[in-house]
């Protein structure tokens, strides 16, 4: 294994920091701040389903109170008659005596009391009531009033909820709702918990990548989610920093290349400036002078050409298919591109082609594709580049064949990588930047395709540009 450079570790946490960004909260530990996160969100679910429930029970209890104080007194009429019956039995100052035998026989309370007393204790309907003659109900206490005939007495029946031992204790109602509710409040909470667990862990996942990303570990990944509400983000997290994994590879790719493929250009331009100051003759100076010039045109070129790649690595752009008449087409840039070929001879065929085959492309981007192969052909050819095409249901090919040395068949896919020359030891006339054939294989990954390469029929290399058909 070789070693890390201190230098490149340092420049990747430093793009790493200015990548990653994120404000990590400061938890103190995970027993802790999933138990913080529980109870807040067990404090608010549950404060807003008890206060949604109790306001929807209010206002339910208000609209039937109506309905159950009818209940109740057609329930009790009969029993209220009976015992205002037998009281007018007897005379009134038996009434209390009697009320008192009467009483022990029920389970709730019989007593009598003045008129005038209840004022206080019942509101003014239900004093209406009362004076009508009908059975009034006070709710708080759960107590009927029954005047009795046209007396000053009243009939007290209730509280109808049983006590004990003299002593009040709550409604029966309220304690089955306290009941209910603590059932609700227990079983809720256990489903919640279960439901924090994983969402807990998920972020605790998410943190700890976030972090080792911004260490510079671009080869951490958030493991998958537990929970749905958090898988979309791990998948986000985990396809950004393989991009910035790419991007990050791809900026030291060039700046290896680049720095490397500066060298030579510089150097020989050096070299005709040490040249030029030292010769007098015009021959020579002119000679020196076409020489620095060609190497300026290689170092725009060189610039022009790397800072295309990067951008198809960085960004692929948004492919804008349009139709053409493909033989057309491809006559018309093998025409184009012809007078670089020099003596070469240079033939386009298109007798495999349907007649006025329509073909969906990118304009601008797959004339820079063929274009890209066919110099690479004109390096290498000795006599004879021929450019063929054929189509069937599901693909369209160009074929791009030369007579040259040819490519060995382990070295066929090294070829579309950037800044890869299989022959080192090429001068600048045949020479290149490695990048013509990888810039071709991402134009046709645009167009869903692909780029390869393989044995020519003319014992050279054949170059192929293949796509998915689109009419």
């Amino acid at each position: 294994m070789t070693g890390t450079d201190p230098a490149d570790h340092r420049e990747k946490q430093g793009l790493a920091r200015s990548l990653f960004r994120v404000s990590l909260p400061r938890w103190r530990g995970g027993r802790y701040s999933l138990s913080k996160l529980f109870f807040n969100f067990y404090l608010l679910a549950m404060g807003s389903f008890v206060a949604i429930a109790f306001t929807a029970d209010f206002v339910i209890s208000t609209a039937q109170r109506g309905i159950t104080d009818d209940y109740a007194r057609r329930f009790m009429r009969g029993t209220i008659t009976l015992i205002e019956d037998e009281l007018f039995r007897q005379p009134r100052r038996e009434w209390p005596k009697k009320i008192k035998e009467i009483d022990e026989k029920f389970s709730y309370r019989l007593g009598i009391v003045e008129r005038m007393t209840l004022d206080r204790v019942l509101t003014s309907k239900q004093v209406d009531k009362l004076d009508a003659g009908d059975i009034a109900i006070d709710h708080d206490g759960d107590v009927m009033y029954h005047r009795l005939g046209n007396t000053s007495q009243v009939l007290v029946v209730g509280p109808l909820a049983p006590s004990s031992e003299g002593k009040e204790r709550l409604p029966l109602e309220l304690r089955l709702r306290l009941l209910t509710w603590t059932l609700i409040g227990v079983i809720f909470g256990i489903a919640l918990w279960f439901w924090v667990r994983p969402v807990w862990r998920d972020l605790e996942a998410l943190r700890q990548t976030a972090r080792d990303l911004g260490d510079g570990d671009f080869e951490a990944r958030s493991p998958a989610a537990r929970s749905q509400l958090f898988a979309p983000l791990a998948d986000t997290m985990n396809s950004m920093a393989e991009r910035v994994q790419k991007l990050i590879a791809t900026h030291r790719e060039l700046s290896c290349g680049i720095s490397h493929e500066l060298r030579t250009p510089i150097a020989r331009m050096r070299f005709a400036l040490e040249m030029l100051s030292e010769t007098d003759e015009s021959a020579e100076r002119e000679r020196l002078w076409a020489m620095m010039e060609a190497d300026l045109e290689e170092l725009d070129h060189l610039i022009d050409t790397s800072l295309t790649y990067a951008r198809f690595e960085r960004e692929a752009p948004e492919p804008h298919f349009s139709t053409v008449t493909f033989a057309e087409w491809l006559q018309d840039e093998v025409d184009a591109v012809r007078l670089l070929g020099r003596d070469l001879t240079i033939t386009v065929d298109t007798e495999h082609l349907p007649d006025n085959l329509q073909v969906d492309l990118d304009r601008k981007a797959m004339p820079y594709a063929l274009r890209n192969l066919l110099r690479n052909a004109f390096k290498y050819a000795s006599r004879e580049i021929r450019v063929s095409a054929d189509y069937d249901s599901e693909q369209v090919r160009i074929h791009v064949d030369d007579d040259g040395i040819g490519i060995p068949p382990e070295e066929r896919e090294h070829i579309f990588s950037a800044f890869t020359r299989l022959d080192r030891s090429r001068d600048r006339a045949t020479g290149g930047y490695g990048l013509g054939l990888a810039i071709a294989r991402r134009v046709l990954e645009l167009h869903g395709g692909n780029a390869h390469a393989d044995t020519s029929p003319l014992g050279g290399a054949r170059l192929t540009l293949a796509w998915k058909a689109h009419q």
